[in-house]
């Protein structure tokens, strides 16, 4: 796909689908609560199809009248399948979830994914359900547990409780995993942090949608946490906040293309950590108002390419920003960065390299195929900024977040093709067709 640039600056309003993170979180929590859940706005997208999906092979009602809202009628902690074999794709909330919930049912459960997410670590999780009593076996044989992948069978009698220890330096969706579960185990649940946690807002959510169904988290900073035997409550609606992630893209907009542009049915108050990206928009120089329910960020600046001048105003300044607990939004910056009038420094984000795709080495290659200069560190990047952006075919490694985030370059410079565009589909089915409503 061909992105054109924009002639002018931008005056737009836009509305994103419903957050991925918020979506998947509470089709497992209502599941698991007694009684139905109606879950408005939420995210249609493969990632959230293969949560549905996967809740229905375990004997779950859910569905739709018609697109929306989506209606989940949970048992009480009850699994009613005692066998079912899940494929989850490439959605790593939905297989480190579901792996969790399935030590509370009573039978045998296959859980599976496509070929990177076989490749994508679980073992940190599946350690810290067995010293809960879980009984969970790889079924590919790999040793050690660090390096434990998908599929995996879950022998399930019921998880027992007590203390487990996880390290939290690979992925918070464990640490998710656990505390969605952790309330209809036999004893309480204490969970015990053995080193420092990456994404620590997408825990902050999993304990507000927790709340929101009825459980309380008793916590010590992000150290230790403990789950006393609870039952989650069905709500009759729920509201799924639009995708703080998926925003990023049109928050960011403006700093490349200048002008402004309106994201609704979202506040600075999310639930979702990646609202912060908007603080990294405020360091670079754009503006960020709140109003009705909306975020709108502007920039007046546009930094100069060799071909177009400045739109006026101040200069897209470069940052060195830690961004461990936004890592997803991390490409995001790395398209904006080559316009910006100073060297930008992502750091912290090593965990990207376990996602999708490695998304450190991703974005260093593809920024080197326009022509901007890189460097790359074990938890990060450093991006020059760049004054003459070639013609690229942008290669996005089958990662959503890669064509969204390197699509944005192809607003200002000409010649951007994005390979295989319908990858966006994990989490954003209509993103080009949102992306093109800035034109108007």
């Amino acid at each position: 796909m061909l992105i054109s640039p924009i002639p002018h600056t931008l005056r737009a309003t836009v509305r994103v689908p419903g957050s991925k993170s918020l979506t998947n979180r509470a089709l497992i929590i209502a599941a698991l609560a007694n009684g139905m859940t109606t879950i408005h706005n939420a995210l249609e997208s493969d990632d959230s199809a293969r949560c549905v999906e996967s809740l229905q092979r375990l004997g779950f009602v859910v569905g739709a009248k018609h697109a929306s809202p989506l209606r989940v009628v949970g048992l009480g902690g009850h699994i009613p399948s005692s066998r079912a074999e899940l494929f989850v794709g490439n959605a790593g909330t939905a297989a480190r979830f579901l792996t969790a919930m399935l030590t509370l049912g009573h039978g045998e459960y296959i859980v599976d994914g496509d070929a990177r997410m076989r490749e994508r670590p679980i073992g940190d999780l599946v350690d810290a359900l067995t010293q809960l009593g879980a009984n969970i076996a790889p079924l590919n044989l790999q040793s050690p547990i660090s390096n434990l992948c998908l599929p995996l069978k879950v022998i399930a009698s019921g998880l027992k409780g007590g203390s487990a220890a996880i390290s939290g330096e690979v992925s918070s969706q464990f640490l998710s995993g656990l505390l969605i579960a952790a309330p209809y185990a036999q004893s309480p649940v204490e969970i015990i942090l053995k080193s420092d946690l990456n994404s620590k807002p997408y825990v902050d959510m999993t304990i507000a949608v927790m709340k929101d169904f009825g459980v309380s988290v008793e916590r010590d900073g992000y150290s230790r946490f403990l789950i006393a035997p609870q039952k989650y409550k069905a709500q009759n609606e729920y509201m799924i906040e639009s995708d703080a992630s998926a925003a990023s893209y049109f928050f960011a907009a403006p700093a490349i293309v200048g002008g402004t542009v309106r994201v609704e049915n979202i506040s600075r108050d999310s639930k979702q950590g990646d609202i912060a990206f908007l603080d990294v928009l405020q360091k670079m120089g754009c503006d960020v108002t709140e109003e009705n329910n909306s975020i709108v960020v502007g920039a007046q600046h546009a930094a100069p390419l060799h071909d177009r001048p400045t739109h006026g105003g101040a200069p897209l300044r470069g940052i060195d920003i830690d961004m461990r607990d936004i890592p997803d939004t991390a490409q995001t910056l790395a398209a904006i960065a080559p316009f910006a009038n100073s060297p930008t420094t992502i750091r912290g984000i090593a965990s990207a390299r376990v996602k999708e795709t490695d998304r450190v080495a991703a974005m260093c290659n593809e920024l080197r195929r326009v022509g901007v200069t890189v460097e790359e560190y074990d938890d990060g990047l450093k991006i020059y900024p760049c004054d003459k952006i070639r013609p690229a075919t942008i290669q996005t490694y089958n990662d959503h977040r890669m064509a969204m985030a390197f699509a944005l370059i192809g607003l200002r410079a000409a010649g951007i093709t994005i390979e295989n565009p319908s990858c966006v589909s994990k989490t954003f089915p209509n993103y080009f067709e949102v992306l093109e409503t800035l034109r108007s």
